[in-house]
């Protein structure tokens, strides 16, 4: 998921790179095409994966994955390897978008954490997908405005007057409603009518009256200016407008132990991918964990998704891998997402 903010001068810039692979005259060149979020590639890793395989990797991006779906549906052709969150994975692998994996090119498939594969239950043995990374939508408390310990660490810290007028909440309605739903003792995949109605009210009648708006993006930069003392969001967001050296003393961000929404970035090879072989190759390479502690390094994640990198992290991660692992995918869930279209809706717009 593939937020902007920090140590972007490490990481490929995609924009502008070709309008479409196929539009590529040079067929019988060595390239891989790879289509992936924005500022989520190390421009390290690129580095060392032409190196290696005596190629060119060019890289194109996409900011939602609605984008890159579309985008894909519309016609576009001539890319090798995308990387979608797990319920467009769920959706993909329905339509058959996706070729499967040589799996004896997967040489570092032992590296990927068995506990997020326990979660990735739409294809737990990596046929059409491997995991790149988890994220953590979570709560960031600003500690020059409100001293620790003098607030719950739960999702009910949204109720707290001391708040008021200076909180915001996502824009963005599987995160907002899940964790109401995680507050209540609720699946944030909950298919229940009267349970994500209660998830609605809880926010509209608890949640909404402390904050200042609904924001996905922006609040990172209010936050770092002190005007926003409280924070749901990805970490990124806030950690990449603040300076480093004030992350201890500025910044608390916690996911609270009940868990809450997660999604799972994962590498998969589309079905008419020219360069099936590279693409084999490149997914396996991410998985060496000498490369994969890079990754981690340049967005700062904590080690979840490839253990064995961790020995090789030189930089402090933005939050514990611990904290992570009580959070639930947000799955696909097709025709019941109107259910909760139908209260965000009640959420959002109400008086």
């Amino acid at each position: 998921m593939k937020h902007t903010g920090i140590l972007l001068g490490a990481i490929v810039l995609a924009a502008g790179l070709f309008c479409f692979p196929s539009c590529s005259k040079q067929k019988n060149e060595k390239i891989l095409y790879l289509y992936n979020w924005t500022y989520y590639t190390p421009d390290s890793v690129i580095r060392a994966f032409e190196q290696e395989f005596k190629c060119t990797v060019k890289l194109d991006s996409y900011s939602t994955n609605e984008e890159m779906y579309a985008k894909l549906r519309a016609g576009a052709k001539g890319y090798d390897i995308v990387v979608p969150s797990n319920d467009f994975v769920s959706i993909m692998i329905k339509q058959n978008m996706l070729r499967e994996l040589d799996q004896k090119k997967l040489t570092n498939r032992d590296k990927i954490n068995p506990i997020i594969l326990e979660k990735a239950t739409y294809d737990p043995d990596m046929k059409y997908a491997v995991p790149y990374a988890l994220s953590v939508c979570g709560i960031s408390v600003n500690k020059t405005k409100v001293p620790e310990g003098s607030y719950e660490r739960t999702w009910n810290i949204f109720t707290d007057p001391q708040f008021k007028g200076h909180a915001t909440l996502m824009d963005d309605m599987r995160d907002v409603m899940g964790d109401a739903l995680t507050q209540l003792g609720y699946s944030v995949n909950s298919t229940d009518k009267t349970e994500i109605k209660a998830a609605a009210d809880l926010i509209l009648n608890k949640w909404k009256p402390n904050i200042v708006k609904f924001d996905a993006e922006g609040f990172g930069k209010s936050f770092a200016a002190g005007d926003f003392w409280l924070c749901q969001g990805y970490p990124e967001i806030v950690f990449g407008e603040v300076p480093e050296e004030k992350w201890d003393s500025t910044i608390d961000f916690f996911i609270p132990e009940a868990g809450g929404p997660s999604c799972l970035d994962s590498m998969c090879i589309l079905k008419d991918a020219p360069h099936y072989e590279l693409a084999n190759e490149f997914i396996n390479f991410i998985h060496n964990p000498q490369m994969y502690a890079k990754f981690l390094d340049a967005f700062r994640y904590p080690c979840c998704v490839n253990l064995e990198a961790q020995q090789y992290v030189t930089k402090k991660p933005m939050y514990d891998a611990d904290q992570a692992y009580s959070c639930t995918l947000k799955l696909d869930l097709g025709d019941d997402l109107d259910k909760y279209h139908e209260q965000w809706q009640r959420v959002r717009f109400a008086e």
